[in-house]
């Protein structure tokens, strides 16, 4: 396992507008997307964020519900997605610009970071963190 990498895919409740959330939030690129037979949901896209990946698509309920699902169904999310930047500062003011709200407020934390989290509209929460600001 020397090679390797970990990618979040995350189960969304509307595919387009989280690639749109997330260009316009985070500078995400898409590199493709495959549409479902519904011509409604993504079944899978692939946007590239920073110096790596990140996965979605829309919730398929019909197929069962042992799948990942969007935390809008779960009522919470699972899990907190880190995102390491150079400037927390301008990364958090384009988040929140984009519709993110707040959970933790941005500031410099005890443990030597730069450091607070935010919701995204789909119900993930992200963390953003970067040099302590003078």
């Amino acid at each position: 396992m020397n090679n390797s990498t970990l990618t979040p895919h995350l189960a969304v409740n509307d595919g387009e507008a989280a690639i749109a959330f997330y260009e316009k939030a985070f500078g995400a690129t898409l590199e493709n997307k495959h549409p479902a037979d519904d011509g409604k949901r993504l079944m899978h896209a692939h946007l590239n964020l920073g110096t790596g990946a990140l996965f979605l698509h829309d919730e398929f309920p019909e197929f069962g519900g042992e799948g990942a699902q969007a935390p809008t169904r779960l009522g919470g999310a699972s899990c907190t997605l880190h995102l390491e930047v150079a400037d927390a500062d301008a990364a958090w003011e384009r988040a929140l610009k984009a519709g993110a709200g707040v959970l933790m407020p941005l500031d410099n934390q005890f443990w030597g970071m730069r450091y607070g989290q935010i919701k995204d509209p789909f119900g993930h929460v992200w963390s953003i963190g970067g040099p302590v600001k003078q």
